[in-house]
């Protein structure tokens, strides 16, 4: 396949390309986002040099392999003689590299990098070295890390304090496709779905690449997610047991952050996560919620006017929601399947917190359909504790120009009709938080964000002042 979006990525790879100066990437992510993809695709025979990592491999398997790769690409050498220790690995690329043509950059590609690292192999001295005193001294490399390990790649490249320190000169987050990204790489497959199907698609995996690669054309939504998901051989059926175990050392306290944060929509505060897990306060736990943040799991969200002692954390991956909801206690000797899954109230009650969780993803989207692209505005929340049932409204855009939209959000099938109760809600919140925007001097304006609208009765003319639909999130 072509390579899809990845617009920003492109772009940073085109300036170290055309820079007067060797350059370091990093490209970190979370598993089956693509990387690998990613840099083959955009560098293709520019790469003058890949390998990865062996997983699990130990030292002299992976001396053996870099040696057999590098005779591979020509460099005869490396097949008589195997390198004793890492630093004589990369001298032996050295090599390699000056017998290359002078012209043109050379990219070098080493893929899964934390798994080269094994214990006492003094790998990430050797690759220092490598970088500081060969690849500084040339004009024309660009040497682009990868690795899925999250905890390796943040600890030992990201924020490295030895020989990597600021050596990094691009550091490319890469995350899930948007929703017009997951249409173009369906369209690419020749998959014709409706917008809904793939809203719907979207609020089950996300826009992660690997799982959209494994639809089949001519599939419903319905029948990929069944087979992918309630089937007992299905390419998700496990992929929640070893999702973090793979990204993460101590996989265990990332797990027990994830299920706290899965019961609690809303999000919790370190306090409150703290006390739910049982997680010793301190740098462990910080390190712990950085990596899940890093690599695209939860998100760090500020309640409006709130101090930062209230921050809330939230879970944002869907397939991670999704598996926990639906999927963690199924039993495949049963007649469980998707198409009546999705057919009961559990879903409909379900897809309505997802959508909202998609909404978050489109962010620019949303702020381009309300046409505030020139305008300062931030992304926040708002929660009114009450002894009843209190009062929630999970995105405010905090304007610049003495505006708050107060969003809600809804996912119908069909157009969403206001009717005289829920009118009577949305006048009671938008009164609650008028008595705090008032401070600011603030003006409230109601924004309905659906999948396809709001039927325009009394109830809509009185309170909606802007709308956002499904098509809209589609846009780049």
């Amino acid at each position: 396949m072509k390579l899809i979006g990845r617009i920003d990525e492109k772009k940073t790879f085109e300036h170290c390309l055309k820079s007067s100066e060797s350059k370091l990437i990093a490209v970190y992510g979370r598993r089956r986002v693509g990387k690998t993809f990613l840099v083959r695709q955009y560098f293709g025979t520019k790469i003058k040099f890949e390998i990865a990592g062996l997983h699990e491999g130990k030292l002299n398997d992976q001396l053996k392999h870099f040696a057999d790769t590098l005779a591979k690409y020509g460099w005869t050498e490396a097949a008589r003689h195997k390198p004793d220790s890492w630093t004589e690995a990369f001298d032996m690329l050295e090599r390699f590299i000056d017998a290359l043509k002078r012209n043109g950059k050379k990219v070098i590609f080493l893929d899964e990098l934390p798994w080269f690292d094994t214990p006492k192999s003094k790998f990430l001295m050797a690759f220092q070295n490598f970088w500081n005193s060969y690849c500084t001294k040339r004009t024309d490399i660009v040497c682009v890390i990868c690795g899925s390990a999250a905890s390796w790649m943040i600890k030992k490249i990201l924020k490295n304090k030895g020989g990597l320190h600021n050596r990094v000169a691009e550091k490319i987050r890469l995350t899930q496709f948007n929703l017009y990204e997951v249409e173009l790489f369906l369209k690419e497959k020749g998959i014709k779905w409706s917008r809904y199907d793939i809203a719907q698609l979207y609020l089950t995996t996300g826009g992660i690449p690997y799982y959209l690669d494994a639809i089949r054309k001519g599939e419903s939504v319905v029948q990929f997610i069944n087979r992918a998901c309630f089937t007992k051989d299905g390419i998700l059926t496990d992929e929640y047991k070893v999702l973090f175990s793979s990204l993460f050392d101590d996989s265990g306290r990332h797990y027990q952050i994830i299920e706290a944060l899965n019961d609690k929509k809303s999000g919790l505060t370190r306090r409150e996560l703290i006390e739910k897990t049982g997680l010793p306060s301190g740098g462990t736990l910080t390190t712990s919620l950085n990596e899940l943040e890093e690599s695209g799991f939860i998100e760090i969200f500020l309640p409006y006017q709130n101090k930062k002692t209230k921050t809330l954390y939230k879970l944002a991956d869907n397939f991670t929601i999704f598996y926990l909801k639906f999927m963690k206690k199924q039993n495949f000797k049963t007649d469980k399947n998707w198409g009546n899954i999705v057919k009961s109230q559990s879903w409909v009650s379900w897809s309505g917190l997802a959508f909202e969780r998609l909404c978050f993803a489109h962010i620019p989207q949303i702020k381009r359909a309300l046409k505030l692209e020139a305008i300062e505005s931030s992304i926040t929340a708002w929660r009114k504790a009450d002894k009843d049932a209190g009062t929630q409204i999970d995105m405010l855009i905090d304007r610049a120009d003495r505006v708050v939209n107060i969003c809600e959000i809804k996912f119908a099938k069909a157009d969403f009709t206001i009717d005289k109760a829920y009118a009577k809600k949305l006048r009671n919140k938008t009164n609650l938080f008028s008595n705090i925007a008032a401070n600011k001097r603030k003006n409230i304006f109601l924004t309905m964000i659906s999948t396809f609208g709001v039927t325009n009765n009394e109830y809509h003319k009185e309170l909606v002042q802007s709308e956002v639909v499904l098509e809209d999130l589609f846009s780049v």
